[in-house]
C-alpha cells in the first residue's frame, strides 16, 4: 500500500505543530485536522474562518488558544475539549490521536516511528517563520517535498 499526499500532509503538519511547541497528542490532532481541511478545500469546500493574524502578533505570541479556536502561527483551527483533553475539529468532529493512528499511522505499519522522527528532523531544519506561515509552510516545505516523501515513506513499508 503506497503512502499518498494525504498521509504526507498529516505527518508534516503534525511534526510542524510539534516543532512549534504543541504536545504530541495535540500535534497529531492538528496534523489530521489540517490534512482533512486541505483535502476538503481541494475539493472546493469553502467554509468561513476567523480572521487571520498580523505577522507582528504572530511573532509576539505564535500560539493562541481561545474558547473554540486555536491559532498556530497565522493558521487557525476550531477546537473542542472532551474529558479535559483538547482536540481540533472539522464539522464538529474531533480529530483524536486514535483517529490519527487509524487513518495515518496505521498506513505506515511498524515504520511510523521512523517516519515521525524523520519528519521532525526535517522540519527542525526550517526557519521558524516558515513554520509559522501557512503559505510558506505549503510553498517551501509541503509542495516541494510531498512526492519525494510519499515515495520514500512508501519504500519503508514495502
Amino acid at each position: 500500500m503506497a503512502i499518498g499526499r494525504f498521509q504526507v500532509m498529516a505527518v508534516l503538519q503534525a511534526a510542524r505543530a510539534f516543532v512549534l511547541g504543541l504536545p504530541p497528542d495535540l500535534a497529531l490532532s492538528w496534523g489530521l485536522n489540517r490534512a482533512i481541511f486541505y483535502a476538503a478545500a481541494k475539493k472546493g469546500f469553502k467554509g468561513s474562518l476567523p480572521p487571520r493574524r498580523s505577522r507582528e502578533s504572530i511573532r509576539e505570541k505564535p500560539i493562541i488558544e481561545a474558547q473554540d479556536l486555536y491559532y498556530l502561527g497565522d493558521e487557525v483551527a476550531y477546537k473542542t475539549v472532551i474529558g479535559g483533553r483538547t482536540y481540533f475539529t472539522i464539522g464538529g468532529k474531533p480529530q483524536t490521536v486514535e483517529d490519527f493512528d487509524a487513518q495515518i499511522a496505521a498506513r505506515f505499519g511498524g515504520a511510523f516511528r521512523r517516519v515521525w522522527e524523520e519528519a521532525i528532523e526535517l522540519l527542525q531544519q526550517f526557519d521558524r517563520d516558515v513554520l509559522l506561515s501557512q503559505k510558506s509552510f505549503y510553498e517551501k516545505v509541503y509542495r516541494p517535498l510531498r512526492d519525494e516523501l510519499a515515495a520514500r515513506w512508501s519504500r519503508f513499508i514495502s
